[in-house]
């Protein structure tokens, strides 16, 4: 088969159940699209999923980090650390409660914070950690919280891409503090749009629900109230009912992924990186949920050309995740610049994020490691 008549291989797929279609279909026959019963219930079915804690849904998952930094009353003055590698809202939110984002860099082979950098940046005016979940893999949860409950910081994980990970043998939610997913297009279980936030108790989740449409309370049949400003970052049903579809199939979801996963490791095989330089992630399997299958590149491997070549010769895209947020324009007016990670640097500029989706079959596998072994062993 030649490379005009290959099949085009996406990097992401979503895929959306024929019975989701219909209960959307259902759902706009009802009358009620926005939020109500459906989202009621996907906040019941993730509450348990989350061992009983409860859970509230938004919009998306960078208006939940947002509220829990506001639920944990950090705002201007305080500083919150985070790291340089995850998509820029991870950052973003500290700047729009007022709130000082403070980086510090990747553990290489991890590819999260390096909690002993962590314990050093913590000043006096630090008040929350603010971690990534990168590709789904958690960082040492005993270790953070460890850090948190000597410093007595707050804790907002961003484990957008971790639903279905674990730690300890307990799901990502069903524990710690304030834990925020995302449900977009790519994520494992997608609504379409949307996030939802795991909260410590009924006062945060009374608060959350606050935030999330104008700081309005309701009673009785007339009796409104605002005491917070809040946002418009409510999840519609239409978003609520395909998330209820899938998370019923979550579990199936995450072991196809991890069998996925382990296709990717045995068909690169061991001497892999020895033959090429290039650098495969941690076999984290009882951990992570493979959100992401992501290679570091050699480092004298133009990532763009690669990219290209992928997808002329191969037909098949890649993605990349993430560039380092501190070399982003707001971020350099802010003092950051290049050098000061240099591990987060390093990875920013050489990942790939390789096909992973929930249809994706082995023969994918096969065949995007086949191409990129013959552009890297050539």
């Amino acid at each position: 088969m030649t490379s005009e008549t290959l099949p085009v291989l996406p990097f992401s797929r979503p895929h959306i159940s024929e019975e989701a279609i219909a209960a959307v279909g259902a759902v706009l026959r009802s009358g009620w699209i926005t939020s109500g019963p459906k989202t009621q219930a996907f906040e019941a079915a993730l509450s348990e999923w989350c061992g009983g804690r409860p859970v509230r849904c938004f919009n998306s998952g960078t208006c939940t980090m947002e509220i829990a930094l506001r639920i944990a009353g950090i705002g201007p003055g305080d500083e919150v650390i985070t790291t340089p590698i995850s998509w820029v809202a991870t950052a973003n939110v500290i700047l729009e409660v007022g709130a000082t984002p403070v980086f510090v860099d990747i553990d290489p082979r991890s590819r999260n914070l390096d909690l002993d950098q962590v314990e050093a940046a913590i000043t006096p005016r630090t008040k929350a950690l603010l971690p990534v979940y990168l590709a789904g893999l958690p960082v040492d949860m005993g270790r953070l919280y460890d850090i948190a409950r000597r410093h007595q910081l707050r804790v907002v994980e961003d484990a957008a891409q971790a639903l279905g990970s674990h730690w300890d043998g307990q799901h990502i939610g069903a524990i710690g503090d304030m834990v925020s997913f995302s449900f977009q297009a790519n994520k494992n279980l997608t609504t379409a749009e949307g996030g939802c936030l795991v909260l410590n108790n009924a006062e945060e989740a009374r608060l959350a629900e606050k935030y999330r449409l104008q700081g309005v309370t309701r009673g009785g049949y007339d009796q409104i109230d605002c005491d917070v400003l809040g946002g418009k970052y409510n999840m519609t049903d239409v978003a609520a009912v395909i998330g209820l579809d899938q998370i019923g199939q979550l579990d199936a979801i995450n072991a196809h992924r991890a069998r996925l996963a382990q296709h990717y490791y045995d068909c690169f095989g061991a001497d892999f990186t020895e033959k090429t330089g290039a650098v495969l992630p941690l076999p984290a399997f009882g951990q992570s949920n493979w959100h992401l299958f992501q290679l570091e590149l050699p480092s004298h491997i133009e990532r763009a050309a690669f990219m290209q070549r992928m997808l002329d010769e191969f037909k098949i895209f890649l993605g990349f995740h993430y560039a380092p947020i501190h070399l982003f324009s707001l971020y350099r007016a802010r003092g950051f610049h290049a050098g000061m990670f240099p591990h987060a640097e390093r990875y920013g500029r050489q990942n790939v994020s390789l096909p992973m989706f929930n249809t994706l079959d082995t023969a994918g596998v096969e065949r995007t490691v086949a191409a990129i072994k013959q552009i890297l062993c050539a």
